[in-house]
């Protein structure tokens, strides 16, 4: 079995930042099994399979139809082309004001005594938001180590699968303007921290949109990897994330 598999660098225009992802081209449906063997050997955040709908269809003939859906665990996901970037149809999740006392062991192990401004909880996706202080700076969101290694231990209720840490933005000066940054941490399946995710922001920008009176924002992702993204909050109740591409590797993956 010969596969064409390629490493695409999510949310950056430049390689080895934003959220890597393997993209696979199927030509015949493989097994659930097969899936996973084959995402256990990319070893990244993400490893995405394409398959043909008709076998008369060809991966090296131009897509006229701008837009993929993929097949997730979270229900269907549809990424659209436009120009230099893709944007990703998401359902918008919102959150809701969270008790501090019920979550302090949590928090209190991931941050230690970091100040926080506010704390909201998406039951929808079981992502808890933590906004810290107004009184920090990017620089500081950047730098925090947190312990991820414990939260499993800490949270064991089911309650909790995702830690949201963010921080308003800060007014454009020298550096490019941003609405609000942030920082995503999943130990509960398996991920201390994910360099960019959008998952994590349909929920930011449902908290964001409420705090900022917004509909159009612009964020960063402060991981190691760094990512940006334009967020477009939609009538019908989805959001728009929009962000740049590079393919860094181009293959085939023999098994």
């Amino acid at each position: 079995m010969k596969l064409p598999v390629f490493v695409v660098d999510a949310f950056t225009a430049k390689a080895f930042r934003g959220n890597p992802a393997a993209v696979c081209l199927l030509e015949n449906k493989l097994d659930e099994d097969m899936h996973q063997k084959i995402a256990r050997e990319m070893n990244l955040s993400e490893t995405a399979f394409i398959r043909k709908l008709h076998p008369t269809d060809n991966f090296t003939q131009k897509n006229v139809n701008n837009t993929l859906t993929f097949v997730t665990l979270s229900g269907e996901l549809k990424a659209r082309r436009a120009e230099n970037s893709i944007i990703l149809d998401l359902p918008l999740y919102p959150a809701h004001p969270q008790d501090f006392h019920e979550v302090e062991d949590l928090i209190k192990t991931a941050i230690g005594d970091t100040l926080v401004q506010d704390i909201c909880y998406s039951p929808g996706t079981r992502k808890l938001l933590v906004r810290l202080s107004d009184t920090y700076k990017r620089s500081f969101l950047e730098n925090l180590k947190v312990n991820t290694e414990d939260l499993p231990q800490v949270e064991n209720t089911g309650k909790v699968k995702g830690l949201i840490l963010t921080l308003k933005g800060e007014p454009g000066g020298q550096t490019q303007a941003f609405d609000f940054y942030s920082r995503y941490f999943a130990p509960w399946v398996g991920v201390a921290e994910d360099p960019v995710t959008g998952s994590a922001h349909a929920v930011l920008s449902s908290y964001w949109s409420q705090q900022l009176g917004k509909k159009d924002m612009h964020a960063f992702q402060c991981s190691h990897r760094g990512g940006e993204l334009e967020i477009s909050l939609r009538p019908d109740g989805r959001v728009d994330i929009r962000g740049s591409t590079a393919v860094v590797l181009e293959g085939t993956l023999t098994a």
